[in-house]
């Protein structure tokens, strides 16, 4: 009884001390979702600030106003959806043939790859931009896509998956008949789709959050990411864009991304759950 009282408390600390981080972690969103839907005139400080007295979408409205708000969603959307699809493919399969084939140079190149994590991406901006101006793709939203098609961290995680799949299997497949290409589709990506949907969620949650190659590519308003215009919204009207103005332009970008993320969390579970299951 002793023990069971002991788990009981033990278990009961454990859930409050959670439920205090996660309040912390959570108040920063809600505070920030609570003050987009009040007035400018209304307080923004202290615990005031979490009782709305007269709710308005003149926040939002008004930041339809400032930005094209609906083609630069369209490019985050689209460079986010084709990014994390290419990136997908590109470092599963890649990470397949470091995997699964035995060629000349297979540990120098896969070592090579691994160690240019070690590098700041910082560090190669000027030599990528440099290439995209070559292949004019600045101020083009592939100049977001094309660089990263494939990136080390990736390739490694996806390697590290696809070594414990059996080679029994890739060999039953070429005495099938069937290609490399086809054992990658047919075989190989079936089974590995809870690490495609892990990976998936960080890519594309990195994606749509991504800042510093959107500013270093992209020109014009019309091509810009939303979380790029939406930075530029304190200096929008002079330095006098009011604070509800500019938290319900960083509402719009929190929101989607935590409702792609819950949705991606559970494929990625039901894919863990049927990776698990041997027929």
């Amino acid at each position: 009884m002793k023990n069971t009282g002991k788990k009981k408390w033990h278990s009961f600390m454990v859930h409050a001390i959670l439920i205090v981080i996660v309040a912390f972690c959570l108040f920063p969103i809600l505070w920030m979702c609570l003050i987009s839907f009040k007035s400018t005139s209304e307080s923004m400080t202290g615990f005031h600030s979490l009782w709305i007295e007269h709710p308005t979408l003149s926040n939002f409205k008004r930041l339809f106003e400032l930005i094209p708000i609906a083609q630069n969603t369209f490019n985050s959307v689209f460079t986010t959806v084709a990014g994390t699809l290419t990136s997908l493919f590109f470092c599963a399969l890649a990470g397949f043939a470091f995997s699964k084939y035995r060629f000349p140079g297979r540990k120098f190149l896969f070592y090579f790859i691994i160690a240019t994590m070690l590098v700041p991406v910082e560090v190669g901006a000027v030599p990528l931009f440099i290439i995209m101006r070559k292949l004019n793709l600045v101020n083009s939203l592939w100049s977001l896509i094309v660089p990263r098609i494939a990136t080390a961290i990736g390739i490694f995680y996806m390697n590290q998956y696809i070594s414990d799949v059996p080679d029994e299997l890739v060999e039953a497949a070429k005495i099938d008949g069937c290609n490399d290409f086809g054992i990658f589709m047919k075989v190989v990506v079936p089974i590995i789709k809870p690490a495609l949907a892990s990976w998936g969620a960080v890519t594309l949650i990195s994606r749509w959050n991504d800042f510093f190659w959107p500013l270093l590519y992209l020109r014009k308003q019309a091509k810009y990411t939303l979380i790029v215009t939406i930075s530029l919204l304190p200096i929008s009207e002079g330095l006098s864009t009011p604070w509800p103005v500019i938290l319900a332009g960083t509402t719009l970008i929190i929101i989607p991304i935590i409702i792609l993320y819950i949705i991606l969390e559970r494929f990625q579970k039901g894919g863990s759950f049927a990776g698990a299951v041997k027929g």
